[in-house]
């Protein structure tokens, strides 16, 4: 008889594990390692190379972790005010203040600023928002924006080829004049990196002061008529099928197969 392969490793970095249980970004748990917060069977970690499997008592400043849930996604219609934070140093009301208390610990996938709104996407996955964040992941964010000033189509259709503001190099933007309102112009603009602020900084680097961003879409994920300050969470069959291969959800533990609609596991 053939030679059976060995069993596949079920343990996984201490970062990693922290970060599927929604705990905190694995960039978050390595400043909590480093800190001196997280333990494994009672022992303080000073590395964040420590492999943990299934059966490994872990706390984060003494309260115990939980085995990771299965993956879950869910659309946010973000209202303008609201800091994408946990915290804010300055006071200011943030996004996760203001989601239903009956959601479990959710991190979000990137942000959207004070001033912006629109679709946030939320997850208790860490891996799997760092995932979506990815620039190679490939995704398109699409906005609605409203700005002040007065654009040519041919210095928009230019953004197809990257900008470059101040060293700083964008990649491709799609970008696109919907209607001219009195001294407004609304665009729909297309991009798949996202950095802090792009939209803003690249528009003003033609002259235009944004005055509204909405976020209508993140990849497959569309904002549609989900009301402001509304959750809805996406199907376990609808997020698979977006994902494709490029991230398995039903590898967590083993946890994700077991999971019934409300993402808690059948006994």
């Amino acid at each position: 008889m053939p030679d059976c392969p060995p069993p596949a490793d079920p343990r996984e970095r201490i970062a990693k594990r922290l970060a599927r249980a929604g705990v905190a970004s694995r960039r978050d748990a390595d400043r909590m390692i480093a800190d001196r917060r997280v333990a494994v069977n009672g022992t303080l970690l000073t590395s964040p190379g420590r492999l943990v499997g299934p059966d490994d008592a872990i706390t984060v400043d003494g309260r115990p972790v939980a085995l990771p849930e299965p993956t879950r996604l869910w659309r946010y219609h973000k209202p303008d005010g609201l800091v994408t934070s946990r915290r804010d140093d300055r006071g200011r009301p943030t996004v996760f203040e203001r989601l239903p208390p009956e959601l479990p610990r959710v991190i979000s996938v990137g942000r959207l600023d004070l001033t912006s709104e629109g679709l946030l996407l939320l997850t208790n996955d860490g891996a799997l928002a760092r995932h979506l964040e990815l620039p190679g992941t490939g995704w398109l964010r699409r906005y609605r924006v409203r700005a002040f000033g007065r654009i040519e189509d041919e210095r928009l259709a230019a953004l197809a080829g990257g900008i470059t503001i101040a060293g700083v190099a964008y990649g491709p933007i799609e970008a696109r004049v919907d209607r001219r309102q009195g001294g407004n112009v609304w665009l729909t603009v297309g991009l798949r990196e996202g950095r802090n602020r792009e939209v803003r900084r690249v528009l003003e680097a033609l002259d235009l002061s944004v005055n509204r961003l909405i976020r209508v879409a993140y990849g497959p994920f569309q904002l549609g008529r989900l009301p402001r300050g509304a959750v809805e969470e996406v199907p376990r069959r609808v997020l698979r099928e977006q994902l494709g291969t490029g991230f398995t959800i039903d590898s967590a533990l083993g946890l994700a197969g077991a999971a019934g609609p409300t993402g808690r596991r059948r006994g």
